[in-house]
C-alpha cells in the first residue's frame, strides 16, 4: 500500500499535544507540509519543534469561523495549497448527567466539536479543495455509537459528527473524499478523567488489553489520508483496541 503524503499539505487542528500533535508528526513522516493549530501559540511552536520537518504554526480558536477562515488561508499562502483536512480539535466543558447542563457549556461543547469541523471543511472546500480535491478526516469518537456515561453531551456532538461524515462525503465526492475515527479510550491528558483512575481496570476488559495511544489513531489518518484509502469516503473507522465488542460492553 502506498502511505507516503509526499507533496501534500495538510491542516491539523487541536495539533499541539495528544491525537492531533500525533497526527501532525505522522503526516510529516509520511511526507507531508503541515500546519499546525490550536489555541495556544506557545504550544504549537513547542509540538513544531518536536515534530520537525516542514511545519508551520497557526493558533486559532476551532470554534470561531474567522480564526478559522484565517488558518485556512494561511495554510494555502504559506504551505502552497490544502491538500488534507484534520478536523480534530475538541472541547468538553462539562461532566455528568446530560439533562444538568448549562446551556452556555451545552452551545461550546455542539460550537467547537461539530459546528466547527464543519466550518473548517467548509472554508477549506471554497480556499483549496473544490477545484484541487482533497481529504478530510473527522475525529469523532465511539461514545457517538452508544450511550450512558457522564459526558453524554460529548458524546451526542460526536454522534453528530459521524452523520455530518457521510453528509459531506455524499455532498463533495467525487472530488473530495470525507472520513472520519472513532477512537475509543486513548490515554491523553484530555481524557485523563476518563481513564486515570481505573487504567488497569479498563485494559483487562478489552479484547487488546490496553488502552490506545495517540499513534493509534495517527496511523489511521495517515490511511485515510493516503491515496491506500482512494475508494473510502463517508466511512468512520473505529479505533478502540476492542471496545465495542468487549463482552461485558464497557
Amino acid at each position: 500500500m502506498d502511505l507516503r503524503l509526499d507533496g501534500r499539505v495538510a491542516l491539523v487542528t487541536g495539533a499541539s499535544r495528544g491525537i492531533g500533535r500525533a497526527i501532525a508528526k505522522a503526516y510529516v513522516d509520511a511526507g507531508a507540509r503541515v500546519m499546525l493549530s490550536s489555541r495556544k501559540h506557545d504550544a504549537l511552536l513547542a509540538a513544531a519543534d518536536s515534530i520537525g520537518g516542514e511545519t508551520a504554526v497557526f493558533a486559532a480558536n476551532a470554534g470561531d469561523p474567522q480564526q478559522a477562515e484565517a488558518c485556512v488561508a494561511a495554510t494555502v499562502e504559506q504551505l502552497g495549497g490544502l491538500d488534507i483536512l484534520v478536523n480534530n480539535a475538541a472541547t468538553n466543558p462539562y461532566m455528568g448527567p446530560a439533562i444538568d447542563i448549562d446551556l452556555p457549556r451545552y452551545d461550546k461543547t455542539f460550537q467547537v466539536n461539530l459546528r466547527g469541523p464543519f466550518v473548517w471543511t467548509q472554508k477549506a472546500w471554497v480556499a483549496a479543495m473544490s477545484e484541487r480535491g482533497g481529504v478530510v478526516v473527522n475525529i469523532a469518537s465511539i461514545g457517538g455509537m452508544s450511550h450512558g456515561g457522564d459526558i453524554g453531551v460529548y458524546d451526542n456532538t460526536k454522534a453528530a459528527l459521524i452523520h455530518l461524515t457521510g453528509h459531506l462525503a455524499a455532498e463533495l465526492g467525487p472530488r473530495v473524499r470525507v472520513n472520519g475515527i472513532a477512537p475509543g479510550l486513548v490515554k491523553t491528558d484530555f481524557a485523563r478523567a476518563l481513564w486515570e483512575p481505573a487504567e488497569e481496570e479498563i485494559a483487562a476488559r478489552l479484547p487488546l488489553r490496553r488502552l490506545g495511544t495517540p499513534d493509534d489513531v495517527a496511523n489511521a489518518a495517515v490511511f485515510l489520508a493516503s491515496d491506500a484509502s482512494s475508494w473510502l469516503t463517508g466511512h468512520t473507522l473505529v479505533v478502540d483496541g476492542g471496545a465495542m465488542v468487549a463482552s461485558p460492553p464497557l
